[in-house]
């Protein structure tokens, strides 16, 4: 009973802490709790599970699913259930990473170009308009191919080929506050450039950039498993679940669950991310859900 209490009041404070607006909102609710179950499950799921997601049984190999294996067994038999929840922390973990270092090349160079004069907005606009000439996904498939297949250069190769986004959007919020009046006279009285970007720039792209990472989060998700689907990321034994998509295609016909486990994951996250991301976009920006609701009517 105290422990049903507890619970329910751990709840009503997360409830209190959220801004109406953003408790109000049906995507949000949504995407949080497919982002939440998946983050639940990797941290939980390899706790609990009794199997080891690199240890081999060949007697039990390509089993259908049962009460001793939910999601079956794959050709070395291993369950496939442990190796995704595995194989969620890796994911997860690795769009988190990616993700972060986009955010960081991103917001810096556009901060740089916006408030670094006309000459070096010219030269880094420009490289960011090369950026976004190649398609991420293959330039991302050549530079990991470049670098030799593991995570951490497939880390790199998303993280390269990402951070444009970033840089347009911090430029164009940046420019658009250092006209304002209190940006004008924060720098007439002298104040510390370092100290005006804190505080004056810097919040104003914190929305945007955020909608934009929690977007990107389910890309990178997607990305990074067609990375290791081709042999570029994970390296067995490692549980990732576009490397256990690669292990499991050529059992589609007699072992299904071998790739239906692992897609259905990829699947979720995605979808889980961008609804997040679409809600946080309504709350966060009110012009953007009045103009979708001018649409609807």
């Amino acid at each position: 009973m105290g422990r049903t209490n507890l619970l329910e009041t751990s709840r009503r404070r997360v409830r209190t802490a959220l801004p109406p607006r953003v408790r109000a909102n049906g995507l949000i609710r949504l995407g949080g709790g497919i982002c939440g179950v998946l983050v639940f499950a990797a941290i939980v799921g390899p706790v609990v599970s009794p199997y080891d997601p690199t240890t081999q049984a060949l007697e039990a190999r390509l089993q259908s699913p049962s009460l001793a294996h939910p999601l079956g067994t794959d050709a070395l038999g291993r369950d496939v259930a442990t190796r995704l929840v595995y194989g969620a922390r890796i994911s997860l973990a690795l769009a988190v990473v990616a993700t972060g270092l986009r955010l960081v090349i991103g917001t810096t160079i556009g901060l740089v170009a916006a408030t670094g004069g006309r000459l070096v907005d010219a030269v880094l606009m420009r490289l960011v308009d090369v950026q976004l000439a190649f398609p991420g996904l293959v330039l991302a498939l050549v530079i990991a191919g470049v670098l030799g297949p593991s995570l951490r250069n497939v880390v790199l190769a998303l993280s390269l080929v990402g951070w444009a986004s970033y840089a347009r959007i911090v430029r164009g919020s940046v420019l658009s506050v250092k006209r304002r009046p209190y940006v004008q006279s924060a720098k007439l009285y002298g104040t510390p450039w370092r100290r005006l970007v804190r505080r004056h720039l810097l919040p104003t792209v914190v929305s945007p950039v955020a909608v934009l990472a929690t977007l990107n989060l389910g890309t990178v998700v997607l990305a990074a498993a067609g990375l290791s689907f081709l042999g570029l990321g994970a390296q067995p034994p490692t549980a990732e679940w576009g490397a256990m998509i690669d292990d499991g295609r050529n059992y589609l016909r007699s072992a299904p669950w071998l790739i239906t486990a692992p897609g259905i994951a990829i699947a979720l996250t995605v979808i889980g991310f961008n609804l997040l991301g679409d809600g946080l976009r309504d709350v966060l920006d009110p012009d953007h859900l009045e103009d979708t609701q001018r649409r609807r009517t």
